[in-house]
């Protein structure tokens, strides 16, 4: 083999090296690891996802909220605002789809989320994420979130 073909090897060897370092995203680099359990994908900077592990790493809230049955629970979790900051929401954006595991979609405007200092990806019980959104319709109080498409 001549120093070229043993120098091409080299550049691929180590090529291959660093692809396979990269198996997932993590949450500072940005980008949508396979097993992602929550991304945030469209008008944004860069799409970005997480792991349920990720999330739940990451700074959390508590915040007050009142369900379906009227009762007012505690729920913690990760300020909506943080994830939508973590993503880089493009200027122009007007509209925040979550989308639930079984695919039901919920709108809800930009500003009125960017406003919600409460309004959290809350963690559940039995494992996934719903949004809580305190003083918002139960239509966007999204259980077992999946995704959030900025538009």
């Amino acid at each position: 083999m001549g120093k070229r073909a043993l120098s091409l090897l080299g550049v691929l060897i180590v090529l291959v090296g660093a692809m396979t370092g990269c198996g997932g995203a993590s949450p500072e680099s940005g980008g949508v690891p396979e097993d992602a359990a929550l991304k945030i994908t469209g008008n944004v900077a860069q799409e970005v996802g997480w792991t349920e592990e990720d999330v739940q790493a990451m700074d959390t809230v508590e915040v007050e909220a009142t369900n379906k049955k009227g009762e007012t629970k505690t729920y913690t979790g990760v300020p909506i605002n943080a994830l939508l900051e973590l993503a880089g929401v493009g200027a122009d954006a007007t509209t925040l789809t979550y989308v639930a595991e079984d695919d039901y979609t919920a709108d809800v405007p930009l500003s009125d989320v960017q406003a919600c200092g409460d309004c959290i990806v809350s963690f559940r019980n039995q494992g996934g994420f719903s949004v809580v959104m305190p003083g918002f319709p139960s239509n966007v109080q999204v259980k077992d979130v999946v995704e959030i498409q900025v538009k």
